[in-house]
């Protein structure tokens, strides 16, 4: 065992919630876990609908940290810090009880974008542009003026508006807060003032009250009540040290802190997050930067982050409904995928279906399959397809990225979700021109090394990463570039705009 203990991360997603143990000594994972054993549901009632329960992910944190203590044989006394990491961009709202109202409306809803867009006009692009960064869109600020006009009964319940690692972090500790970086995520933080969204709240006609006190990504977040630590097996004021939304968490998993540096994610959707220190944005808003786990005011950090809703999702529901769930694994089928050629022949599919998409300017145009031939088109062109389609998606934000004069050479990623696909990772480094780094970390990882930053164990976010290690390198070839070039033409032809 450790002198200084294990650190406990969790990174609570949309379709699993992740956990692990981390030795802080040796920077070594002692075990991971994950659940449920199936993908959480979501919610939609309506067309661009996505909500969830707060209470589902609380059952999975108590399953995934029942699980890793019995895995490793760690006593919840060994344990000297938690990080969370979470889906960003949602809304959770609680009442002076600390109950939870409604639904949590999570990241890919897009019933707010009218709110969003509106705004975005009447304040001006130059207002939102230079104070936010970003439209206010479908994100949270805007979510919760949905439910000010479309509810107003539970709106005038509300006491505090969290994103979903607040509420964790409020099961956790009993206290809700949030982060200054989780303001930035809901359009709740005014770069220029460098505080409050004051104008974009007064607009909606919303309280900045019901927002949490905001605290630096690393630091005192709370201490484990007696409850939370009865529940998961836990010791009673074991401290919370680190919250950070999954992309900019997924970032510092992999050390991309510094300005020109790069990562990757592709889970439930598709994530390119490349940092940068000038609070830069695109006029359009189709890639939105937000403050960095590592900001500082005399030190500006920010994440230029480029997101497709479908990506992992699309693979999903592939799997449930092509007839292949039982038969095979998510191996099997990256296997399968690889057996048709570069291009699909011809097929093509827009992996749009898991609502409006920024890189759309907030357009919810569904996913599309065009091309398809019954006589030429086997199960493999559609894998393939869909794979392709996932990363030509992710290279048409990676072009605005680029026209706003970001590096973008080498990107990092860990080795998980499709970046376990062959054809996935081909098509990345070959569609985008840029060399792949993958290496042996993942969300919950991420969030236990920011624990130990934050509980002071690390005395900077350098020493957290002596057990990340790069385990693949992955180079365009030059003679492959001209045929994913083609692909991609044929792919962004489909776009109906």
């Amino acid at each position: 065992m450790s002198n200084n203990g294990y650190l406990l991360g969790y990174d609570v997603g949309s379709s699993f919630v992740k956990g692990c143990l981390i030795d802080s000594e040796t920077g070594r994972l002692v075990a991971s876990a994950s659940a449920p054993g199936q993908e959480m549901e979501m919610v939609s009632d309506q067309p661009g609908w996505a909500e969830q329960s707060p209470t589902m992910w609380w059952k999975q944190i108590v399953s995934v940290t029942r699980q890793l203590l019995a895995e490793s044989g760690v006593q919840g006394k060994g344990i000297v810090a938690i990080g969370i990491s979470y889906q960003m961009h949602g809304l959770v709202v609680v009442d002076k009880n600390r109950k939870v109202l409604r639904p949590s409306i999570i990241w890919c809803d897009g019933r707010a974008v009218q709110y969003g867009q509106k705004a975005f006009q009447e304040l001006g692009q130059e207002e939102c542009l230079g104070r936010f960064l970003n439209s206010p869109g479908n994100f949270t600020a805007s979510k919760l003026k949905w439910v000010k006009e479309n509810e107003p009964e539970i709106y005038e319940k509300v006491d505090k508006v969290m994103l979903p690692g607040d509420y964790i972090g409020m099961k956790l500790t009993g206290e809700i807060r949030t982060t200054v970086s989780g303001l930035s995520e809901g359009i709740f933080w005014d770069y220029k003032e460098e505080g409050t969204a004051t104008s974009l709240l007064d607009y909606y006609g919303i309280s900045a009250d019901l927002l949490p006190e905001a605290l630096p990504s690393f630091g005192d977040h709370g201490q484990l009540t007696s409850e939370a630590a009865d529940e998961l097996g836990l010791s009673q004021g074991t401290k919370v040290t680190y919250r950070a939304g999954d992309q900019p968490n997924n970032a510092f998993s992999l050390n991309v802190l510094e300005p020109g540096e790069v990562a990757a994610t592709a889970g439930t959707s598709g994530v390119v997050y490349g940092i940068t220190d000038q609070p830069d944005y695109d006029a359009a808003s189709r890639v939105n930067s937000f403050v960095h786990v590592n900001h500082k005011k005399d030190r500006p950090r920010y994440g230029v982050l480029l997101c497709v809703n479908g990506s992992g999702i699309l693979n999903s529901w592939l799997k449930r409904n092509l007839g292949i769930d039982n038969a095979l694994d998510y191996d099997q089928m990256n296997v399968l995928a690889s057996e048709a050629p570069i291009g699909s022949d011809g097929l093509v599919i827009l992996p749009f279906g898991n609502g409006a998409e920024r890189i759309l300017e907030n357009r919810d145009i569904g996913a599309q399959i065009h091309g398809l031939q019954f006589n030429r088109h086997s199960t493999a062109h559609m894998l393939r397809a869909a794979q392709e389609g996932v990363v030509f998606a992710l290279n048409y934000g990676f072009l605005v990225m680029k026209d706003m004069g970001m590096k973008l050479d080498t990107v990092k990623a860990g080795h998980a979700n499709m970046f376990l696909s062959p054809v996935f990772r081909d098509t990345f480094v070959h569609t985008t021109g840029t060399t792949l780094e993958l290496y042996n970390t993942d969300g919950a990882q991420g969030a236990a090394r920011g624990a130990g930053v934050g509980a002071g164990i690390y005395s900077n976010p350098s020493e957290a990463f002596s057990g990340l290690k790069r385990i693949d390198v992955i180079e365009p070839d030059e003679n492959r570039v001209s045929r994913y070039e083609e692909a991609y033409q044929q792919w962004a032809d489909k776009l109906p705009f």
